[in-house]
């Protein structure tokens, strides 16, 4: 929300697109369905230009994608943030993206979904 409302008073162009899960019942850790999320007191939605939905498997396929790649451990929510920025992209077909990566992803490195092969 911080870096939201602060790009937005830099360049009221800059378009924000806010990710969360499809769904209530979801994997992503890190990220809020916020239908059903108890909702944090900094929470804005009039804030994003647009709301983006990922699956869970989405989420897991780019997370398990950027280490396979890219080298880069990041965490689900991260690989959330990725599916969807490629998607914006390839919609768009002309400007720039710019997305953040918001978690490591030291804290997963036990979780099951690292085992399964990232094509």
């Amino acid at each position: 929300m911080g870096v939201g409302r602060y790009l937005r008073e830099f360049n009221r162009d800059i378009r924000l697109i806010s990710v969360q899960p499809d769904s209530p019942m979801h994997g992503v850790e890190g990220l809020k369905h916020m239908e059903t999320a108890i909702r944090p007191g900094i929470y804005d939605d009039s804030l994003a230009d647009e709301d983006a939905r990922v699956s869970t498997e989405r989420a897991y396929t780019y997370t398990r994608r950027l280490a396979a790649e890219e080298g880069m451990l990041v965490g689900v929510s991260s690989g959330a943030a990725l599916a969807v920025s490629l998607e914006l992209a390839a919609r768009i077909g002309e400007g720039v993206v710019v997305m953040i990566f918001p978690d490591s992803g030291t804290r997963y490195l036990t979780e099951r979904f690292w085992e399964a092969e990232a094509r």
